[in-house]
């Protein structure tokens, strides 16, 4: 007798799907992610991930959704706002597709997740309205971009060695290219700096900023 056998439930959730894609992007870049390339890597039909996305784009806004997703703060809302950045730049840095990604559209569900994340704790602060507005768009600007172009580096140097060759040859060229003494003075710090450290920093510069406005 021929026993029928059904699949597991979960095997063709979303939560699968968005799994694959993530790990489809992150071995081989955003050229690498076709429909076929994720019914190949679930072993499945078209037709069973049209059930759950439309399209190639849905599909990496929900894998950017996804990486982000565990990211909160409900404590003090300084230290939450520095650990939503810090924990928005780690995954951009294991991710450098996320970083473009989120640039793409304001209103997909990881970048509202960030606004969210960040309103809330600026309301805690105490800050509403136009206030809110403006330090919200200008923190949020500030950690996508940031991370994002540290992503961008990240991908020309994707180890210790060759970000520091990296870094040497821009770090010459700079000033070459530029006699001013603080252009000179900055491409020689450029050889040494921490791109996470600096990243923060300019944070902290942010919420400096914040506290004038109460």
């Amino acid at each position: 007798m021929i026993r029928m056998t059904s699949r597991r439930s979960d095997a063709l959730s979303r939560e699968r799907i968005v799994d694959a894609t993530i790990e489809i992007l992150d071995a081989a870049g955003e050229d690498g992610l076709t429909l076929r390339a994720v019914t190949a890597h679930l072993a499945t039909g078209r037709g069973a991930i049209y059930h759950h996305v439309a399209n190639k784009d849905e599909l990496l806004a929900a894998a950017a959704d996804g990486v982000l997703a565990g990211l909160a703060g409900d404590g003090d809302p300084r230290e939450s706002i520095r650990a939503l950045a810090l924990g928005i730049f780690d995954a951009i840095d294991r991710h450098p597709w996320v970083g473009a990604q989120l640039s793409r559209d304001p209103f997909q569900p990881a970048v509202r997740r960030i606004w969210t994340g960040i309103g809330a704790s600026l309301h805690r602060l105490g800050l509403t309205g136009k206030a809110r507005s403006d330090a919200g768009s200008a923190l949020v600007n500030y950690v996508l971009g940031a991370a994002a172009q540290h992503a961008s580096g990240a991908r020309q140097a994707p180890d210790d060695a060759a970000r520091r060759a990296y870094l040497d040859a821009l770090a010459a060229d700079w000033a070459e290219q530029d006699d001013d003494p603080l252009a000179r003075e900055s491409a020689a710090l450029l050889r040494e700096h921490d791109d996470r450290a600096q990243f923060l920093a300019g944070v902290d510069i942010f919420l400096a900023g914040i506290s004038s406005l109460n």
